[in-house]
């Protein structure tokens, strides 16, 4: 009895191992160590992908103690999976923020929620799952909870867990034999000039893709196989649909541009892009933030991005000969899409930088790092992270938050939605647009024409 209590068994299919063993803390924490283990309530057993090393480091943990082995490779596993999201009663709206910062909003027929969600801009209806969803902002969630208590309805709010820990690509050090990325790939976006900020993504989608097939070889690689790491990455990854999207053109891109194959549409379902809200400061807490930092040159940086609408990569590649202090502009050059454009130059910046350059005597690039040259993106992300904390602002925001607040506090301040286009290099007009769904200054003031009828 005691020998069958402690036997331990490891299923091999081709994607998975299923461990199953007798509750021990220590065998737990060895199996928390493989990325993306789960624990399967319902069948009780451990779920481990079966990366190239993962069955061998099993067997040599577990030496005599792993009684039984059995290869299920040429089998096919089944996921099973269940939505969670059950209406109780017809007077519940369950109201569930998503990772990819919309509210998603689940409720019997009630013909007044419904009108209420589809006056949201970017409100869309899942025929599938039965749900609408609008973008997620603060102002939103709290006027759909109001709405729902003026109905007597009750509501049921969550929030989706973090992916962070999910999205995680495994570690090159994780993966025996790890393969890198074709240098024929990489060459191949240089010499068509894509931007640094691409490169870095498309080589880290392909080489997920192929040590996703690691025991196949790159060339015998075909269409079902990226089929199969797509479902992969939406179904256990569950990566957001942005990332999905770069997979897919990082894949095509390798076998039609730098393999010359004949460009083709796979049979591959795009994900809709979901329409989110900017998340955006207010101008007291834009000067809580700015206020808090000490330190000359982090003060610079951060006045900068925001009094220019400028993104992280624009700052970092600004020079010194691109401020220019007669007309009042700051020169941008080969930002987003290979475009230059000018924006504007506050005069409350050109005070700050006057007195930074005279102390820092920057060479070439306005903002230098320790030893010279461009400064880091992720210093500028820490600097911003530590003065939103000193704060005190509990918002989800990032340093392009200052970008999104530069537009819409200029639009609130009566400035043409066409010259802030211009000032934040827009291509089209329907991208500077999202700034009026986010604006709330006004709303108080606007009269419904049903007031004007006499009735």
């Amino acid at each position: 009895m005691k020998n069958q209590l402690n036997q331990i068994k490891l299923d091999v299919f081709e994607r998975k191992l299923f461990l199953k063993l007798p509750k021990n803390q220590n065998d737990i924490q060895f199996i928390r160590t493989f990325n993306y283990s789960k624990w399967d309530k319902i069948h009780f057993h451990w779920v481990i992908p079966n990366y190239p090393g993962n069955k061998e480091k099993i067997c040599n943990y577990f030496g005599k103690r792993l009684l039984t082995i059995l290869n299920h490779e040429n089998e096919v596993v089944k996921l099973d999976t269940k939505n969670n999201n059950i209406i109780k009663n017809k007077d519940e709206v369950i109201v569930f923020k998503t990772n990819s910062n919309r509210i998603r909003i689940i409720f019997g027929f009630n013909f007044e929620l419904m009108n209420f969600i589809k006056q949201k801009p970017y409100h869309s209806w899942d025929s599938t799952n039965k749900w609408w969803s609008i973008p997620y902002s603060e102002v939103f969630l709290k006027e759909l909870t109001k709405k729902i208590s003026d109905l007597n309805l009750k509501i049921n709010f969550s929030e989706e867990e973090s992916l962070n820990a999910i999205y995680k690509k495994p570690s090159p050090l994780e993966i025996a034999n790890y393969k890198k990325c074709p240098e024929n790939f990489t060459l191949k976006l240089k010499e068509l000039r894509y931007s640094e900020s691409t490169l870095s993504t498309y080589t880290f989608a392909l080489e997920d893709f192929i040590n996703y097939h690691s025991k196949i070889q790159l060339e015998k690689l075909n269409e079902k196989h990226i089929q199969e790491f797509l479902r992969y990455l939406v179904m256990e990854r569950q990566v957001s649909s942005s990332y999905q999207n770069q997979a897919i053109n990082a894949i095509k891109f390798y076998f039609e541009r730098v393999m010359g194959g004949q460009r083709k549409t796979y049979f591959i379902d795009r994900p809709k892009k979901e329409k989110t809200l900017p998340v955006v400061l207010s101008e007291e807490e834009v000067i809580s933030i700015i206020k808090s930092i000490s330190n000359l040159k982090h003060k610079a940086i951060l006045m900068t991005i925001y009094s220019a609408g400028l993104r992280i990569s624009e700052c970092i590649n600004l020079k010194v000969k691109d401020i220019d202090s007669n007309r009042m502009q700051i020169r941008v050059e080969q930002s987003k899409g290979k475009k230059d454009r000018y924006t504007v130059l506050s005069e409350k910046t050109l005070v700050i930088l006057r007195v930074y350059f005279k102390e820092y005597k920057p060479k070439e690039f306005l903002f230098e790092g320790q030893s010279g040259g461009i400064y880091s993106v992720k210093s500028i992300q820490n600097i911003f992270k530590a003065a939103v904390i000193k704060a005190n602002i509990h918002k989800k925001v990032t340093v392009h938050s200052l970008r999104h607040s530069f537009a819409t506090h200029l639009l609130e301040n009566g400035t043409n939605l066409r010259y802030i286009q211009s000032l934040l290099g827009h291509s089209s007009s329907k991208t500077t647009e999202v700034y009026t769904h986010v604006t709330t200054k006004g709303f108080d003031q606007l009269k419904s024409p049903m007031d004007n009828l006499d009735i």
